[in-house]
């Protein structure tokens, strides 16, 4: 793997110099599955480049979104089911373009003995991903559908980097764990009122939006 100085990696020198060594750049195209439900993960990733969503099947077959993954970000599902060996319970899917460091599952335990910043990011990791569930619970169970809607708008943007959303009816409602129908109605009710615009797939966010 080649140098990690572009990545700002807020590592030891000697622990940036192991995941040269050992860890593994890996690039995904868009809706890409990266970890799938049901599959061993033998790698916890790194992105460096792009975005991840991170997702979660009901009992009723339904997918919700747990949360997003982007720039120096890691799964801690992930890390959970490297160190146990356990099946993943989640489904990892590119938001684009993704670059992303593997790193395999023989270090983690070593590397958390080792070296102290790995043990904060780990922590930190854990803390973040702790409190992005929480947000998703409470939206779920207290916002308004269409409050719930304007914030999974907002948090595309902001990781995107763009008023221009790539995004079909059908994928927001299923995230989301609703139908279609009642999504596209209250896209609708946002363009009747000013502050989007639809097209095929993808969807403008007006100055008006915020």
């Amino acid at each position: 793997m080649h140098n990690l100085t572009a990545y700002n990696l807020n590592f030891e020198p000697a622990l940036l110099k192991e995941i040269e060594e050992v860890g593994e750049l890996k690039y995904f195209k868009d809706a890409d599955i990266i970890m799938d439900y049901g599959r061993y993960i033998k790698i916890m990733p790194i992105v460096t480049k792009g975005t991840i969503k991170i997702l979660k099947m009901d009992e009723n077959g339904r997918e919700l979104l747990l949360y997003y993954l982007s720039s120096n970000d890691t799964c801690s599902m992930a890390y959970s089911c490297c160190v146990e060996a356990k099946k993943s319970e989640i489904r990892a899917v590119a938001e684009g373009d993704v670059e992303l460091i593997a790193i395999p599952n023989t270090k983690l335990d070593e590397w958390q003995s080792k070296y102290p910043s790995w043990r904060n990011y780990i922590t930190h990791s854990f803390n973040e991903r702790f409190l992005e569930l929480l947000k998703s619970i409470e939206s779920v169970a207290f916002h308004k559908l269409d409050d719930r809607l304007i914030s999974y708008l907002k948090d595309k943007q902001r990781l995107l980097g763009s008023n221009v959303i790539k995004v079909s009816h059908y994928q927001i409602a299923d995230e989301m764990a609703t139908s279609r129908v009642v999504i596209s109605r209250l896209l609708k009710q946002l363009e009747n009122d000013g502050k989007i615009l639809l097209y095929r797939n993808e969807i403008k966010l007006l100055n008006s939006f915020s």
